[in-house]
């Protein structure tokens, strides 16, 4: 038998939810997210590092983090729900001038946009933030104390449980195998669990949106990409709290996980695909990179049975897509993140739903992110990723 929803969501992961609780909490309560394994979070936001900052080279970036990271602080009281949020800041660490400069440039333009906790600091008080840190080379850095970390699983249970409770529904181990159209756009999905019509469709498919695209006929611009992470035994000879730490010489960055540290680095000879099974000559490859930033890093015990691999869902620009497709009336995009799904999954959520509802995303003002901006060559290249 067919069911009815006013609006489809394809993927239950963090930046789903968020568009599910933002549509029930509007009023649009015959929401359904469909979700195709049988849990919640296995995808990328169960693999995500949880990092949250502003400290980004382009201003529609920037806003997004200025609207979640605050959203993140009181996120129990507009859920009911904890989301882990540790505000302990993000220190990316400067080792040339021409870097400096860029932190420089990144840090009016923050400040311009309304984020003035930022701070650019001397080599002395990167060193005194964390003495642990080889310092031969350090020209100075940049450090903004609201950035930090949140729980990815959550706050997607958070948006979840708040969206059904709105009336939202979710159906797990429901795949998608067709979107289908008529000549007024999108007019239902067919699923594992059944055929559900609807004018209104929104894929939040992450890694895998270009195949969920490609059911609707649309040629989305996201490719997977593999990240791997890294998790220490216990390690207590370092600050607390301590800030999210990002060598800028070669990208490895690394924070506080436990009572150990969660390692992190992107390589840069991974190649794009469906890769999730953990590499172990990484581990090698990160511990040289971490060793060499922190010597005292010498004695870190690492277990390669407890280190992870996810996919980053990457568009050409590295900036999300969000938004309705010309040509095809009633399918929405969340996708390309390229690592910033969980950060932003509030903005996102806002977004989407003022799309959906309003015609416009009105509040941040992100038409900058619709995916026509690659048909018109209007292309935004963020180069603050991690």
């Amino acid at each position: 038998m067919t069911q009815t929803a006013d609006v489809v969501i394809i993927g239950a992961g963090i930046v789903g939810s968020s568009v599910a609780w933002r549509l029930a909490a509007a009023g649009c309560r015959n929401v359904l997210v469909l979700e195709r394994e049988a849990h919640q979070g296995r995808g990328s936001t169960g693999k995500s590092m949880g990092g949250v900052r502003a400290q980004f080279a382009t201003p529609i970036n920037i806003r997004m983090s200025l609207y979640s990271i605050p959203f993140f602080a009181r996120f129990e009281q507009e859920t009911g729900r904890p989301s882990g949020h540790k505000p302990h800041g993000y220190l990316f660490v400067a080792t040339s001038q021409r870097r400096l400069e860029y932190l420089r440039a990144n840090m009016r333009q923050q400040r311009e946009l309304g984020l003035e906790q930022v701070e650019l600091l001397s080599a002395a008080e990167v060193v005194r933030m964390v003495p642990q840190l080889r310092s031969d080379d350090i020209v100075g850095g940049s450090f903004c104390p609201t950035d930090g970390f949140v729980d990815p699983h959550s706050v997607m249970v958070g948006f979840m449980e708040r969206a059904v409770e709105l009336g939202a529904r979710l159906w797990r181990s429901a795949e998608v195998t067709a979107i289908e159209r008529d000549a007024s756009g999108v007019a239902g999905v067919v699923t594992t669990a059944g055929r559900v019509a609807t004018r209104t469709v929104v894929n939040a498919a992450g890694p895998w949106a270009a195949q969920v695209a490609a059911m609707a006929g649309v040629d989305l611009p996201v490719v997977p990409l593999r990240r791997m992470l890294v998790p220490t035994e216990p390690f207590p000879d370092l600050p607390e709290p301590l800030p999210m730490v990002i060598d800028m010489t070669n990208g490895f960055h690394f924070r506080r996980e436990g009572l150990g540290l969660l390692l992190a680095w992107n390589d840069p000879e991974e190649t794009p695909g469906f890769k999730t099974d953990f590499a172990p000559e990484f581990v090698e490859k990160i511990l040289t990179r971490a060793v060499d930033r922190v010597p005292c890093f010498e004695t870190l015990q690492v277990n390669p049975k407890r280190a992870w691999a996810g996919l980053y869902e990457v568009s050409p620009d590295h900036h999300a897509i969000l938004g309705p497709v010309a040509g095809l009336p009633g399918f929405y995009l969340a996708n390309g993140f390229s690592g910033h799904g969980v950060m932003h999954s509030p903005a996102t959520g806002l977004i989407v739903s003022e799309w959906i509802l309003d015609g416009e995303p009105r509040t941040i003002g992100a038409r900058e992110l619709a995916p026509a901006r690659f048909a018109e060559g209007r292309l935004l290249e963020e180069s603050a990723v991690l």
